[in-house]
């Protein structure tokens, strides 16, 4: 069965983030001990914008590893900056990408029971990050967005555990599968129709597949890739 493990956990609070000070707890930090995820992600940690983020369908964000030296290779003149945490991310994987998470899965780690819920949709608040106008968009076209977990059953997850894969409901959907259906062949209507008809998918997504086989387009995503004002 997949298996990954944990290298990092970290949590952060809400500081003020970009041109216009919006509050944001992207730059997470480490955490040495072990930490009590519960239905809403991990004790300490927070969000900035709860009507977009946190929540029972986005409790621990993910990201891999193996993405960093990629980040690196393709810009040298940031490759600084590309380590782990750079994501905001709460938990740091090693030995697994999206490529090896299917929608669905539930995963043991630790004495908690999570489970993939979304792939992240990356917003402007990377372009800040990172210092470019198109980071978010990067992201976006790369598919290295990482995920989204769901605690089903809430625990102590602590760096250094492994996590064993304990249920695959939904195989025809990795999240590479996913990324393509958003933003490749967004107009796939056999896609959107079963995409759409997934057992506890995120009322966004659901409701995002449907308006595109409704009106034959796809939404803008300008507001949410677009820096709103200059990066200084």
């Amino acid at each position: 069965m997949p298996e990954f493990h944990v290298t990092e956990l970290r949590i952060g609070q809400p500081r003020p983030f970009g041109p216009r000070g919006e509050p944001s707890a992207i730059d997470r930090q480490p955490v040495a001990g072990a930490l009590f995820a519960g239905r809403t992600g991990f004790d300490g940690d927070a969000v900035g914008d709860p009507a977009r983020h946190g929540g029972p369908d986005k409790a621990i964000h993910a990201y891999p590893v193996a993405h960093l030296a990629a980040w690196a290779r393709d810009l040298p003149d940031l490759a600084a900056r590309f380590r782990p945490g750079a994501f905001g991310e709460n938990i740091v994987v090693e030995g697994a990408t999206e490529a090896d998470f299917c929608l669905g899965d539930r995963w043991l780690l630790g004495g908690a029971l999570l489970e993939v819920s979304q792939s992240r949709q990356p917003c402007w608040k990377l372009n800040i990050r990172f210092g470019l106008p198109d980071m978010a968009r990067r992201v976006q076209v790369t598919g290295r967005t990482g995920w989204y977990f769901r605690v089903i059953e809430p625990g102590i997850i602590a760096a250094g555990d492994k996590a064993r894969l304990a249920h695959r409901p939904q195989a025809r959907w990795p999240l590479t599968r996913v990324a393509r259906l958003l933003y490749g062949a967004q107009l796939d209507r056999a896609s959107l129709e079963e995409f759409a008809d997934l057992r506890d998918l995120p009322a966004r997504w659901r409701d995002l597949a449907l308006a595109r086989l409704a009106s034959g387009r796809v939404e803008d995503w300008r507001t949410r890739l677009d820096t709103p004002g200059p990066i200084s």
